[in-house]
């Protein structure tokens, strides 16, 4: 089972972070998604409260299942592959799926060798510098741009372990991921893809997912907001939330 928080009562949302956050880095939605929902915030494996478990992103899957059961399910980035995943494994238990920043993986072999080589690279990172050293590095990349300190929540990233994130970056990386491209079409439950309106990069990939995806997928492009839609915008990702999950938990 994995490390995880609930509150509220009313349908299940199950909230799954990125890489290097833990469940801490939803508070800024979950606490208005429970006056209505039962919202679980779950660590994913290798970070926060499940530092110690280890586990590729398949393993992942199996693991947020068996934690948070039949739900909506919405992840962002790295908690989007592991949504992704179980919904692919496990459609009875997801209801509905949400997309946040997130890709069904990388199809070139060249360029996921790369990215795999690359997510070793940071791994070793890690385990030279230490966790601080390495999120003042994470974090002032250009994909980060538009996270303030109260967004960024450094505190709360610093509650994971050279060990586990490093761990997570060798087996549940994007370059481990099995692209899923083409199980897409598969999904038959209602399916949001967001990503903000500023991030160029995932735009593309969302618009990308929902085609594949078929007629129960639909793109929200929060704008003013970058990758980390949900820290940067909470009030635009409510506000592109609920709509949709109004429509289809009718």
């Amino acid at each position: 089972m994995l490390a995880h928080h609930a509150a509220g009562a009313g349908p299940r949302l199950v909230l799954v972070h990125g890489f290097t956050q833990t469940g801490a880095h939803w508070r800024a939605v979950a606490d208005d998604l429970a006056a209505d929902h039962e919202v679980v915030r779950v660590d994913a494996p290798g970070h926060g409260g499940s530092a110690s478990l280890t586990a590729d992103l398949v393993e992942g899957a199996h693991l947020l299942g068996a934690t948070a059961g039949e739900a909506t399910y919405v992840g962002y980035s790295m908690g989007g592959r592991l949504s992704l995943a179980l919904a692919l494994a496990r459609p009875d238990l997801v209801a509905g799926l949400v997309l946040v920043g997130a890709t069904a993986g990388i199809e070139d072999p060249n360029e996921r060798a790369h990215r795999i080589a690359a997510d070793e690279a940071l791994a070793r990172r890690l385990e030279d510098e230490g966790v601080d050293a390495f999120l003042a590095w994470w974090l002032a990349q250009p994909l980060f741009a538009g996270l303030d300190e109260r967004a960024a929540d450094v505190h709360a990233r610093r509650q994971n372990t050279v060990a586990g994130l490093a761990a997570s970056l060798r087996l549940a990386g994007t370059g481990a991921q099995e692209p899923l491209w083409n199980r897409l079409g598969e999904l038959t439950m209602p399916v949001l893809v967001v990503a903000g309106g500023d991030d160029r990069r995932f735009t593309t990939i969302a618009r990308r997912l929902a085609d594949a995806i078929g007629d129960n997928a639909d793109v929200a492009l929060v704008a003013g907001a970058g990758h980390g839609v949900h820290l940067e915008a909470p009030s635009g990702f409510l506000e592109t939330l609920r709509p949709w999950l109004r429509l289809y938990e009718l």
